[in-house]
């Protein structure tokens, strides 16, 4: 089915499970901003909303999929006809539709959440399947907190689903309850267990409750998941999802691990600032990937090792990424490699006996003074100047 067994599809729903965080909600004209944005980032599906929770929801879904041709428009539904005809009347216009339907595999949520069997499950998993397979091609089938599932039975579901027509099933982690090994091994039972698995791609969606989400994801894609979901910045209910960016960096850093994304990794800062201001939500400064630190460097050894070879301190270039530039920043902390690298910046250059007593006059203004300036350093040279 894979035409490229190394390849990973990348599934983005911030517009969908990102959108969940209170006070993060969209207006349609701004999530088609960021779905062309994700076209342009090269992500493989976009999920677009749950079209019969809201009509705005509704509205997203239709306007996305008139607005992107090459992604996959995916819609959210539950395992019911209801939810699956209104997402089927949604994607009318989309170019490659797909619905993305499930239901609990867990016996806490099919006990607690459903009140059912897992008999009665199976059976209503298998309905939605093939309702939906009558108005869309392309089904993704989520077993909801199959993170917690007994494995068996949820070998048992994905078999039948798959049987079904589902073209890739979904096994999320939705409480982000999971260890990367236990999570790994998870993906491998279905791997190496379930019979028609490769009629299918098994796609990895990681909470974050634990800070596990990247890990875990990572640790399904190295035992025969294909596919991840997640979202820009790792935004997303509780602790958030999986963050895009953190996933594909990380392959195309260890490319050892022999999987690929067709994502333009340049482009991933300016679709992380764009999503930032229109959920208005601050990105963390010491975010991986995408933080205003990530390439900053404010301790004297690191600055000192830095600047003789970037490497040194620098796993990815700030360009691979697209953000601006490494920075010095200069701090108590710092050395006097980065004070001179900085005065050279501004033009002046000391001899090393200028740049100790520099240094020294440095070291007092930044005990008492966050922030170093381009003025604080010029003054520093100057009144060494006229001193002398």
């Amino acid at each position: 089915m894979l035409h490229d067994p190394n390849r990973v599809y990348v599934f983005d729903t911030t517009l969908r499970d990102g959108e969940q965080v209170p006070g993060c909600q969209l207006t349609t004209p701004e999530k088609i901003e960021i779905a062309r944005e994700l076209e342009a980032l090269g992500v493989d599906i976009i999920e677009a909303g749950f079209p019969v929770s809201s009509p705005g929801d509704f509205q997203s879904v239709v306007e996305i999929s008139k607005a992107v041709s090459s992604p996959t428009v995916c819609a959210l539904t539950r395992a019911n006809k209801g939810d699956i005809d209104a997402a089927i009347e949604a994607l009318k216009y989309a170019k490659h539709p797909r619905i993305h339907t499930g239901i609990g595999s867990s016996d806490m949520h099919i006990k607690h959440k459903f009140n059912s069997t897992r008999e009665e499950i199976l059976e209503r998993a298998v309905e939605a399947v093939k309702y939906a397979k009558r108005g869309v091609e392309d089904i993704e089938f989520y077993a909801e907190d199959a993170g917690r599932a007994d494995i068996h039975f949820l070998a048992k579901m994905v078999e039948a689903v798959i049987a079904a027509g589902a073209t890739v099933v979904n096994i999320p982690d939705t409480n982000g309850y999971c260890l990367p090994e236990q999570y790994g091994s998870k993906i491998r039972f279905l791997k190496e267990n379930v019979k028609n698995i490769d009629k299918a791609i098994i796609s990895v969606h990681c909470h974050n409750d634990l800070g596990l989400a990247t890990a875990n994801s990572i640790a399904g894609l190295q035992n025969g998941a294909r596919q991840i979901e997640g979202t820009i910045n790792g935004i997303g209910e509780r602790a958030g999802n999986t963050s895009i960016e953190e996933v594909v960096m990380i392959l195309k850093t260890h490319q050892s691990i022999g999987l690929h994304t067709q994502i333009k990794s340049q482009r991933i800062f300016e679709i992380s600032r764009l999503v930032s201001t229109q959920m208005r939500m601050p990105v963390q400064p010491n975010k991986a990937i995408v933080g205003g630190n990530a390439f900053a460097h404010s301790s004297g050894i690191h600055q000192d090792g830095f600047l003789k070879m970037r490497e040194n301190y620098e796993i990815i270039r700030p360009e691979d990424v697209g953000f601006p530039s490494a920075t010095i920043v200069l701090t108590a902390r710092s050395g006097r490699h980065a004070l001179k690298f900085h005065l050279e910046r501004l033009g002046f250059k000391l001899e090393k006996e200028e740049l100790a007593d520099a240094y020294h006059r440095f070291l007092t203004l930044a005990d008492g003074k966050l922030d170093i300036t381009d003025d604080d350093l010029r003054a520093l040279v100057v009144n060494q100047e006229v001193r002398g």
